[in-house]
C-alpha cells in the first residue's frame, strides 16, 4: 500500500543548497519525496512510499534521511498535531461540524494535548474516537499513518525527557 506523509528537519550548516540536497536525497532512497524549502534551514520531505505498513514507511524514509542528512534534526512527522481546522479539512467536513462535534460529546471528545488560545490534538486519536462512531468514512491509510506519526512524535519527546522526571512523573500523568 502506498502511505502518504510529511518529515519535517531542522537542517546543519552546510545543508542550504538545494541541488546538493536533492541529490543527497535522491541517492538515499527519496526518489518518491517532494522536497519543500520554505522556512531557511528547514526542510518538509512529504513521501508517497509503499510498504507494508504505515511503520514501515516512516522507519523507511527516516533511515534514508539519516543517511542523507546525517546532521539534520527530526522536527516533525505529519499528519499529527491537528487544530479543529485541520482536523476537519482531514476528514472532509466544516470547522463548524467538527467544533459540533467537539461540544456536543464534550465527555468523550478526544482531549487536546495542548489547551491554549488554539487548542492542538493529535490526529489519531480524533480518527480513532471517529472510527468507533462509524458514521465517518476515512481515507484507507490515514489512520494507520496518523498514528505511526503520533507515535514517532511521542518517541521523540520522550527521548528530551530527563529520566528521573519521566519515572517520578511518568504514572501521575496518565
Amino acid at each position: 500500500m502506498e502511505y502518504t506523509f510529511t518529515l519535517k528537519y531542522q537542517l546543519q550548516d552546510g545543508h542550504g543548497d538545494l541541488d546538493d540536497l536533492m541529490e543527497r536525497l535522491g541517492a538515499a532512497g527519496c526518489e518518491d519525496a517532494l522536497v519543500g524549502m520554505g522556512q531557511s534551514g528547514r526542510v518538509a520531505l512529504e513521501f508517497a512510499r509503499e510498504a507494508a505498513s504505515a511503520e514501515a514507511a516512516f522507519v523507511s524514509a527516516l533511515a534514508d534521511v539519516r543517511r542523507a542528512l546525517p546532521g539534520a534534526r527530526l522536527i516533525e512527522a505529519v499528519p499529527d498535531f491537528v487544530g479543529l481546522t485541520d482536523a476537519a479539512e482531514v476528514i472532509g467536513v466544516t470547522r463548524q461540524n467538527m467544533r459540533k462535534l467537539m461540544i456536543s460529546h464534550a465527555r468523550n471528545f478526544p482531549a487536546p494535548v495542548h489547551c491554549g488560545t488554539t487548542a492542538i490534538w493529535h490526529l489519531a486519536d480524533i480518527l480513532s474516537w471517529l472510527q468507533t462512531r462509524g458514521t465517518y468514512e476515512l481515507k484507507a491509510g490515514l489512520v494507520e499513518v496518523a498514528a505511526t506519526a503520533m507515535q514517532i512524535n511521542l518517541a521523540k519527546a520522550v527521548r528530551q525527557a530527563i529520566p528521573g522526571v519521566q519515572r517520578q512523573v511518568g504514572e501521575l500523568v496518565a
